[in-house]
């Protein structure tokens, strides 16, 4: 990563610090979590595979997350690997929502084209958003994001949408979706919390 890229991410967690010192209490919503599934891909060339991802909090208003997904493209043999590792902060709204801030080092990796250069790109991302209990077994956040790959690819605003419905207090049933230009990225698998 550049010394910009860098920058841009000690800023966001600086920007983080003045709401952590305001903040009252922890949040309801849990943040240690690890869930598994189906993960695809629709854009020019739809793609489906597996993903795991998982979050634990180390303080009540701060955990790191990570996601691993490897999908391969319909109608061919070429598959790619996604990585993301993060932190993220959540503050407490009202007792059943928090706002939430997460920014993350994003890794994709395609292999190499039909040329011999290697398709593996690395960047950030940031996003902000909220998170709530609809209900005693379902929860839903909305959160609108920022992604850079660096110059040779082009950067993006996106929206995420996610939720889980939990038939115990541990167990439940996780999806998110991300809309990122054309393209949608989606996964749904079950999610254990603790």
């Amino acid at each position: 990563m550049t010394r910009i890229h860098l920058s841009l991410i000690a800023a966001g967690l600086l920007a983080a610090l003045p709401l952590a010192a305001s903040a009252q209490s922890a949040s309801p919503l849990s943040y240690n979590y690890v869930e598994g599934g189906y993960a695809a891909t629709n854009s020019d060339l739809d793609a489906d595979g597996f993903g795991v991802n998982a979050s634990v909090a180390f303080h009540p208003n701060f955990s790191v997350f990570g996601g691993y997904q490897n999908q391969e493209i319909d109608d061919t043999n070429v598959d790619f690997d996604q990585w993301r590792v993060g932190i993220g902060y959540n503050h407490g709204i009202s007792p059943n929502a928090d706002l939430v801030t997460r920014v993350a080092y994003e890794k994709f990796d395609a292999g190499r084209d039909v040329w011999g250069q290697r398709i593996d790109p690395d960047g950030y991302s940031v996003e902000v958003g909220l998170r709530g209990a609809l209900a005693p077994s379902f929860e839903g956040y909305a959160l609108a994001g920022y992604e850079d790959y660096g110059s040779d690819y082009d950067d993006d605003f996106y929206g995420r949408l996610g939720a889980q419905w939990r038939f115990t207090p541990n167990w439940g049933l996780s999806g998110d979706v991300k809309f990122s230009g054309g393209d949608t990225q989606w996964f749904v698998g079950p999610r254990f919390t603790w």
